[in-house]
């Protein structure tokens, strides 16, 4: 299915990720974003919103991803509304993250990869060992599988 509605953030995480699970076993994930925006007086504003995610990329992103980090978020927006508990109507737009991932723009990151088995789960009989042979860098490793 595709979706009509993508959005890329770059921003600051503005809480810790809040790592819960659902009656059903799935995880969720959720943390706030920030990024600034800056008019042509000089003047920032603030843009705040909140950020879900679910099964392995929130439990990636509840183990990676603290308070302060800058991010780059790709994923789709959401629109919710309900009732409040004295009778109003609320809403709120959020972001569902299909991908996160840190910002080297400032800083730098060493990535290592997950092994699952079967079914997604990961595989307890390998060690998440680097490929050294890589042409991009120490810390970066070359999957096993085809790209395509």
């Amino acid at each position: 299915m595709a979706f009509d509605n993508n959005i890329v953030l770059v921003g600051n995480v503005t809480r810790d990720p809040e790592l819960r699970f659902t009656q059903s076993g799935a995880a969720v994930c959720g943390f706030g974003i920030a990024w600034n925006q800056r008019s042509n007086q000089g003047e920032d504003k603030a843009h705040f919103f909140d950020v879900s995610c679910w099964r392995d990329l929130a439990e990636n992103v509840a183990e990676s991803v603290t308070k302060g980090m800058r991010v780059v978020i790709y994923g789709r927006l959401d629109y919710r509304n309900w009732e409040g508990q004295n009778g109003e109507k609320r809403s709120a737009v959020q972001i569902v993250a299909d991908e996160v991932s840190p910002s080297i723009r400032w800083a730098t990151a060493q990535i290592s990869r997950n092994e699952r088995g079967e079914g997604g789960a990961p595989r307890s009989d390998q060690s998440n060992t680097s490929n050294t042979g890589s042409d991009f860098g120490a810390g970066y490793e070359i999957p096993d599988e085809e790209p395509f």
